[in-house]
């Protein structure tokens, strides 16, 4: 499918610039213009397939469903399912997620959404499909979305709310009915405009977080030993899962930034299952998030909501390596 963007890669780097396929620098630089190419593609079309669910499905819409449905606990389900179809990492999900909290919407649901959004959208999926395959996508999917909702009713089990602050309090205490959406009628194509400018914005948006991924994926591939990674990483001893995950969580990226050096990680040897591990870790606890969060949680319920996160993320990854 994808054989005439390597067909171009080679011809640009080892004919036009005369680099030989043997090199570092060239080895480097075919990766870098092949997986460019070939993931900006297939976000602006997953992406646009997206956006046309979002503009029939839009957050006002779920925010008001919830608030007045009773669903049996399916609502951690749908929270989650919202959370994957939009693109957010885990700092502009936290805006979001105080949305649903003033909403009035269940703690647990919220927290359902706020795990899974930076997880899995349509950015990861794109990238994830283009480098991975089919069925990497969907187990890494489908576990992304499963690990929103169980750790959401988790969450929502504990009885967390008197670890909101003080501010979420005062808005909960006045706040008693949810605004009601109102849908604009509009056709398809009356949409389509929009729904196509909104696609380009998103690409627009994660392009540079995409440029720097690759270029730092292309420079791992090309110059770090074959065996590296290996040695810590990908050994296969137990203890290789959680190390990578308590290594990501400190950090910050999102995941245009983070599933380049992924696909890397496995190319030098380190288990998918680990590497997704890594990256979830990576894109879904951050200490920015942390930061944000503060506004909304007492330091208690963050560590709380950490905590159970990096526990489910751990678990998840020796799950990966099982099936993958």
């Amino acid at each position: 499918m994808f054989d005439w963007i390597q067909n171009f890669a080679d011809w640009l780097i080892y004919t036009i610039f005369n680099i030989g396929a043997d090199t570092h620098l060239g080895t480097a630089l075919n990766f870098f213009v092949y997986d460019t190419i070939k993931i900006l593609i297939l976000l602006f079309f997953i992406v646009f397939i997206m956006g046309i669910i979002n503009a029939y499905f839009p957050i006002e819409r779920l925010k008001d469903y919830l608030h007045r449905k009773k669903l049996y606990g399916l609502e951690y389900f749908f929270a989650s399912i919202f959370g994957a179809i939009t693109t957010f990492c885990s700092c502009s999900s936290v805006p979001l997620f105080i949305g649903f909290v003033q909403g009035g919407i269940p703690l647990g649901v919220t927290f359902a959404f706020l795990i899974t959004s930076p997880l899995v959208n349509e950015v990861a999926i794109a990238m994830f499909l283009g480098l991975f395959g089919v069925k990497a996508t969907l187990i890494y999917a489908i576990s992304g979305i499963l690990l929103g909702s169980i750790g959401g009713w988790l969450l929502g089990k504990f009885n967390l709310e008197p670890l909101l602050s003080d501010w979420v309090k005062k808005i909960l205490d006045n706040k008693m009915h949810q605004a009601e959406y109102k849908e604009e009628k509009q056709t398809f194509y009356q949409r389509l405009p929009e729904i196509t400018h909104g696609a380009w914005d998103i690409v627009k948006g994660v392009l540079l977080y995409i440029i720097i991924g690759i270029a730092i994926g292309a420079a791992i591939h090309g110059f770090v030993p074959e065996n590296f990674f290996h040695t810590y990483l990908g050994g296969g001893q137990w203890w290789t899962v959680p190390i990578a995950v308590l290594v990501a969580v400190p950090m910050y990226a999102n995941a245009a930034g983070i599933v380049p050096i992924i696909q890397v990680f496995v190319a030098k040897g380190v288990p998918l299952g680990t590497a997704i591990a890594f990256m979830m870790a990576t894109v879904g606890l951050s200490i920015p998030e942390a930061t944000m969060l503060k506004k909304v949680m007492s330091l208690k319920l963050i560590a709380i909501f950490f905590g159970v996160v990096t526990a489910a993320i751990i678990i998840s990854g020796f799950l990966f390596n099982l099936i993958l």
